[in-house]
């Protein structure tokens, strides 16, 4: 399955900080969970990546 097929799975997503320090993406989706751990620096990458995922689809769109 690759970024453009669209899925019917359903899942669901949690994001907040650990008592460790980190930030956690939580996915849960039919039974199976990941966890994903990243620094702050990370994950501020990733929130800008989605943000300018987002800008695209808006100047697509």
């Amino acid at each position: 399955m690759g970024i453009n097929d669209q899925s019917d799975a359903v899942a669901n997503l949690q994001i907040g900080p650990t008592d460790q320090g980190m930030v956690r993406i939580f996915v849960e989706s039919g039974g199976a969970e990941i966890s994903m751990d990243f620094d702050p620096d990370e994950a501020r990458e990733i929130a800008e990546e989605i943000r300018a995922a987002a800008a695209i689809v808006d100047t697509a769109g």
